[in-house]
C-alpha cells in the first residue's frame, strides 16, 4: 500500500527477487496509479483508496507492506494488525511514541509480525564495515560519526514540510539506526543543537546531536550531523578505530577503509589518497551499473527475507522488529524534545 518511488523501486523488486512473496494486489490513494501498476506488473488486484476498509479483497492476503507517507502509517498498521495481518512498514512507523508503543503491544497480542524497513544496515558496504569491526581490522573503536548532506533541490516528497522538523522526521531514522548498529553500546544523548532554515522552511538548516556510548574509560563520542541546505547530497557513516577509519558511502553502497596514517608524513598521505581513490572507484565500477539500472536494493532484500521468515515460520526478527522501530522513534522524539534552537 503506497506506490511512491520507494514502493515501486525498492519494495516490489525486493519481493520479486526473494521469490517467496505472492503480491496479490496494489493499493494507492491516487486515481489510476494502482490500476496502471497492477496491469503493467501482472498483479491481479488493485484498489484506489486511503483506508483498508475500502479494500474488498483483504481476505486474500496474509500480510501488508505499508509505503505511504508517514502520517498514514499508524492507522494502516493498526488496521492491518487488528485484521490479523502481518505488517512490514516504512519508517517512521508512527507520529508519536505512544502510538508506536500501542502498535508493538497490538502485534504481540495478535501474535503477528510487525517489521520496519531499516534497510541500509544490510547493504553490502555496511556489512563490510560490521565485519571489519568484528574481526579487529578497524581496531578499538574511538568514535562514530554519521553525516548527512541533503540538496533541497533533489527528488523529495511533497508532504515532508508537514512533518515535525520537516525532512528530519522522514530521513533521520536511517542515520539513527546505523549509529545504533555500529556503536559499541547504548547511546545516551548529551546535546542537540538546531540551526533554523535560512529560507523559512520547517526543515532546519542543520541539526547536530552529540551522544556518548560506553562508560568510564571506554566512553566514546557518537555524533549525528544533518545538513539540509547543502549543494550536494551525500550520506556517510564513519567508524574511527585506532588501526583504521572505516567509511560507508550510503548512497553509492561503497565501503572504504583508510589505514592509520601515523605521523601524517608525505608517504602516509599518498597512501591514504591511494586507498581512498582505489577503494571508491573499484567498488563504484561494480555498484554503479546496479545503481543505474535500479537493481541496487540497499539491503531491502534482507529486510524482506527476515520479514518473510518471521511471518511464515515464526522466526524471531533481528534488527527490524517493532521494538527496533520503537527504539528509533524514541530517539527521534528525544531530539524533538531536547533540541536547542541556535
Amino acid at each position: 500500500m503506497g506506490l511512491g518511488w520507494v514502493g515501486l523501486h525498492r519494495h516490489l523488486p525486493a519481493m520479486a527477487s526473494h521469490g517467496g512473496f505472492d503480491v496479490v494486489g496494489l493499493i494507492d490513494r491516487h486515481a489510476g496509479t494502482a490500476e496502471r501498476e497492477s496491469k503493467q506488473r501482472g498483479i491481479r488486484r488493485f484498489q484506489c483508496c486511503a483506508s483498508l476498509d475500502a479494500v474488498p479483497w483483504l481476505d486474500e492476503i496474509d500480510a501488508l507492506v505499508v509505503a505511504t507517507p508517514p502520517f498514514a502509517h499508524y492507522e494502516l498498521v493498526k488496521s492491518a494488525l487488528e485484521r490479523g495481518k502481518h505488517v512490514l512498514t516504512e519508517k517512521p512507523f508512527a507520529m508519536t511514541v505512544s502510538q508506536g508503543e500501542e502498535l508493538v503491544a497490538l502485534a504481540k497480542r495478535q501474535e503477528r509480525t510487525l517489521a520496519i524497513v531499516h534497510n541500509f544496515q544490510f547493504a553490502r558496504s555496511t556489512q563490510r564495515l560490521v565485519h571489519e569491526i568484528g574481526n579487529g581490522t578497524i581496531g578499538s573503536v574511538r568514535g562514530v560519526v554519521a553525516r548527512q548532506y541533503g540538496n533541497p533541490g533533489r527528488r523529495l516528497p511533497r508532504w515532508y514540510e508537514d512533518l515535525p522538523l520537516g525532512l528530519f522526521y522522514d530521513e533521520s531514522p536511517h542515520l539513527l539506526y546505523l549509529l545504533r548498529r555500529l556503536s559499541p553500546g547504548p547511546l545516551r544523548m548529551l546535546a542537540c543543537d538546531v540551526f533554523p532554515s535560512t529560507s523559512g522552511k520547517v526543515t532546519p538548516a542543520i541539526i547536530q546531536v552529540q551522544y556518548e556510548s560506553g562508560s568510564g574509560a571506554s566512553r566514546i563520542p557518537v555524533t549525528l550531523s544533518l545538513h539540509f541546505e547543502s549543494p550536494i547530497s551525500e550520506w556517510h557513516v564513519t567508524v574511527l578505530g585506532d588501526k583504521a577509519l572505516g567509511d560507508v558511502d550510503v548512497f553509492r553502497d561503497v565501503y572504504v577503509r583508510l589505514p592509520n596514517d601515523g605521523e601524517h608524513d608525505t608517504l602516509s598521505v599518498l597512501r591514504t589518497s591511494l586507498a581512498a581513490t582505489w577503494g571508491h572507484w573499484s567498488q563504484h565500477f561494480s555498484r554503479g551499473p546496479l545503481h543505474l539500472t535500479g537493481k541496487l536494493l540497499y539491503g531491502n532484500d534482507e529486510v524482506f527475507a527476515r520479514f518473510h521468515a518471521s511471518a511464515t515460520t515464526g522466526a524471531p526478527l533481528r534488527d527490524v522488529s517493532g521494538e527496533d522501530a520503537l527504539a528509533i522513534l524514541k530517539m527521534q522524539h528525544e531530539i524533538l524534545e531536547r533540541r536547542r534552537t541556535l
